[in-house]
C-alpha cells in the first residue's frame, strides 16, 4: 500500500514514510492509493472485540511493517484505555423518535478524549519507526482542546520526539488546558498562541508547506492532517457498524469541526463496511453544515462556544473529502484549495449531491437543553460535543440504528455540564488530581516569526550522516 497526496505532485510513499511526512510536501494531504474493498472480510471480522478487529483492519493499509510487530502496537496502544471494551457503547431514548440512540465511547483513554484512539497508536508508531531507523522527530501540533493533551500523552518522554503544541490562548477549557501544560517531561513544550485555533493552524500549515523549513527542523505532524490519524479512526466506524448494523446499515452522527472524525466513517463506507448516513453535526461554527446546503465553503466568523474544539472556520481533513468529491482530479482540488486560500471562499457549483452525508448545526442554547434533558430521561452525563451531535441525531431520520460518536468525557467540561443539569455531576479523578500541579506554557503571538523562533531555540535537530 502507497500514499498519495490529494494534490498529486508528491511521489507516492509507503505507510512509515506516510506517518513521519505528515503532510505532504507539496500542501496537500496523504491517503491511500487505493480503498481496500473488505466486503469478503465483514463475516470474519463480525463479533470481534476492539483489539483483534483493529488488528486485522489496520494491516489491510501498512505492508511494510511485520505483522507480529504492528498488532503488538496497536494492542500496547490500547492497553492504556480504562475500559476493558476500548470502545462502550450506551443506549439512550428519546431523542430520534422512538428509536434508542447508541451513544459510542471514544474517551476510555488516557486524556478522556476520542483522539487517544489514534494518537495513542501514532506515538506507538512513532517510537517504532524512529527507533528503527535512529531518528529524532520535533512534532508540531495545533489544538482546539483534546488533540493537543491526547498528542503529549501519546509521545511524553521518548527520546526520539520532541512535541510542540500551540493552542490559543484563553479560548480552550480551563482543564484541557491543565491537560497540556502540566506534564512535566522535558520533551513537551506548550505554546499558547494569541489568536483562534484557526491561526494556529494556519500556522501549523504553513511551516509544513515550507519545505526548508520542515526539513531542517525535522518537523513531523499529530494533528488529522497525519494519515495515520484517520486510519486509526476507521477502525471504529467499521467495529461499530458490524455490531449494530441489522437488515439495515447503521447511521452515525458525528460531532466534527475540522472533518477528520466524520471523514474516517466516510472511508469505511467506501471500504463497504454496512454504513447508511454520516450526520455531520456542528455548533454554531457552521461551515461544514453550509456546504453541504449550498455547495460553497466561504470561511465565517469563529464563534467561542462551550464546544470549543469545533470552534473552527477551516476544516483541516475537508480536503481529503474533497479530493474524492472531485473524482480523485487533484488538479482540480488543488485550484480549489488555492481559491479558498486566497479568498476565503470556493464553490463546488451547487448543493452537492451526496448519498453519504446529512449536515445541521446545532446552537448553544440547544446544546444546554441537550444535556439536561438526557440526564432528565436517561440519567447519562454527555460534554457539550457529544451534545451536539445528540442533539442532530433527533433531526433526521434513518432506517437503521443510529449511533452517537461520544468525543469527550463531561468532566472536561465541567462549567457547562453543571450548569445545563442543576448539579455538581461532571467529575473525573484524573483531572480533579491536575488542579494543583504547577504549569508549564510560553505565550507568543500568532506570526510564524514567533514559532519559528520558539523551533529554532527548542527542537532537537539531528546531525546529519
Amino acid at each position: 500500500m502507497r500514499y498519495i497526496s490529494t494534490r498529486g505532485q508528491t511521489e507516492p510513499m509507503p505507510f512509515k514514510d506516510a506517518v513521519i511526512t505528515g503532510m505532504a510536501p507539496d500542501g496537500g494531504l496523504l491517503i491511500p492509493e487505493t480503498t481496500p474493498d473488505v466486503r469478503a472480510d465483514l463475516g470474519d471480522w463480525r463479533g470481534l472485540p476492539f483489539v483483534p478487529f483493529a488488528q486485522a483492519l489496520i494491516a489491510r493499509f501498512v505492508d511494510d511493517i511485520p505483522r507480529e510487530v504492528l498488532d503488538e502496537l496497536i494492542a500496547n496502544a490500547y492497553a492504556t484505555f480504562d475500559h476493558e471494551e476500548v470502545v462502550p457503547f450506551k443506549a439512550l431514548k428519546g431523542l430520534a423518535g422512538n428509536h434508542e440512540v447508541q451513544v459510542m465511547e471514544l474517551f476510555h483513554g488516557p486524556t478522556l478524549a476520542f483522539k487517544d484512539v489514534a494518537l495513542q497508536l501514532l506515538g506507538q508508531l512513532f517510537e517504532y519507526i524512529l527507533e528503527e531507523r535512529g531518528e529524532h522527530i520535533n512534532i508540531l501540533g495545533a489544538t482546539s482542546g483534546d488533540t493537543g493533551s491526547a498528542a503529549i500523552a501519546g509521545v511524553r518522554g521518548l527520546p526520539a520526539v520532541d512535541v510542540f503544541i500551540m493552542f490559543p490562548e484563553g479560548r480552550v477549557s480551563p482543564l484541557q488546558e491543565r491537560q497540556m501544560t502540566t506534564i512535566a517531561d522535558e520533551n513537551v513544550h506548550c505554546l499558547a498562541v494569541e489568536g483562534s485555533f484557526d491561526d494556529c493552524q494556519s500556522l501549523m500549515k504553513g511551516l509544513f508547506a515550507d519545505a526548508d523549513a520542515k526539513a531542517g527542523l525535522s518537523l513531523g505532524a499529530v494533528n488529522s492532517v497525519n494519515w495515520a490519524r484517520v486510519l486509526a479512526q476507521i477502525v471504529y466506524y467499521g467495529y461499530a457498524s458490524l455490531k449494530f448494523a441489522g437488515s439495515e446499515p447503521a447511521s452515525f452522527c458525528v460531532p466534527t469541526g475540522n472533518f477528520g472524525n466524520v471523514f474516517a466513517g466516510f472511508l469505511a463506507k467506501r471500504m463497504g463496511f454496512p454504513i447508511d448516513k454520516l450526520v455531520i453535526a456542528t455548533n454554531d461554527n457552521d461551515i461544514l453544515a453550509r456546504f453541504f446546503e449550498t455547495g460553497d465553503y466561504a470561511r465565517g466568523t469563529v464563534h467561542h462556544t462551550t464546544s470549543p474544539a469545533m470552534d473552527i472556520q477551516v476544516a483541516s481533513n475537508f480536503e481529503r473529502y474533497l479530493y474524492y468529491h472531485f473524482g480523485e482530479d487533484a488538479a482540480r482540488l488543488t485550484e480549489f484549495m488555492e481559491t479558498f486560500a486566497e479568498t476565503g471562499s470556493a464553490s463546488v457549483g451547487g448543493r452537492p449531491e451526496t448519498d453519504d452525508f446529512l449536515a445541521t448545526a446545532v446552537s448553544e442554547s440547544e446544546v444546554q437543553a441537550t444535556i439536561a434533558r438526557v440526564y432528565a430521561e436517561n440519567g447519562y452525563v454527555t460534554d457539550p460535543h457529544t451534545a451536539v451531535g445528540l442533539a442532530a441525531a433527533g433531526r433526521f431520520k434513518v432506517a437503521g440504528v443510529q449511533i452517537c460518536a461520544a468525543t469527550a468525557h463531561p468532566a472536561k467540561f465541567p462549567e457547562a455540564v453543571n450548569e445545563a443539569i442543576g448539579e455538581p455531576v461532571a467529575t473525573h479523578p484524573t483531572l480533579e488530581a491536575l488542579k494543583d500541579l504547577p504549569v508549564r506554557k510560553t505565550v507568543i503571538p500568532a506570526t510564524t516569526e514567533a514559532v519559528r523562533a520558539f523551533l529554532d531555540a527548542h527542537a532537537q535537530v539531528a546531525e546529519a550522516g
